[in-house]
């Protein structure tokens, strides 16, 4: 069986996905028996174009929906792929199950505390600064060069400071001699 399935139709909602859109997606390498079709046709003159893959994308579309791959574009190359005895296919995977998730999480209410209070995320992930023992107030930073209120502020780089240096001279060869 090339395939782990053929249907006729696609289960999952539409994602209003544009060829720009799908363009952002880096290809993958997926194994022909891990996807479904949406298709139940092929068309013969399809596959059997040279410039079958000229136009469009360059890579198959696939959709994950509650656990199963879908083969939404690219039926032709999935084919095309099997009979040359290839049993991958490179493809855009966009992941409906990680969209849905995502969008759960950006809906659920706010962690509250025991008391109540909401959580301040951003206060887990401030700087720890060390502060001494007697006074219980906070270090200011010990590197003046990385103190951004400092006189001069932060060192910042030459304005030749680009990465390469230029080859150094070299005597040129008398061509005459070359011959």
């Amino acid at each position: 069986m090339i395939f782990k399935g053929v249907r006729n139709g696609k289960p999952y909602p539409d994602h209003g996905l544009s060829m720009r859109d799908w363009a952002q997606i880096p290809p993958r390498q997926f194994r022909l028996d891990q996807l479904t079709t949406v298709t139940t046709a092929l068309a013969l003159d399809k596959l059997l174009s040279e410039d079958s893959t000229f136009y469009g994308d360059l890579f198959a579309h696939a959709v994950r929906w509650q656990g199963e791959m879908y083969l939404e574009d690219g039926l032709h190359r999935a084919v095309r792929s099997a009979l040359r005895n290839r049993h991958v296919i490179h493809a855009r995977l966009l992941d409906l199950d990680a969209l849905r998730m995502d969008a759960v999480t950006e809906t659920a209410p706010p962690a509250r505390t025991a008391d109540g209070e909401p959580v301040d995320a951003t206060a887990t992930t401030a700087p720890i600064l060390a502060a001494p023992a007697d006074t219980g107030s906070v270090d200011a930073p010990t590197d003046p060069a990385m103190d951004p209120s400092a006189p001069d502020g932060p060192p910042r780089p030459r304005a030749d400071a680009h990465g390469w240096t230029a080859p150094p001279d070299r005597p040129r060869a008398d061509r005459s001699r070359a011959r």
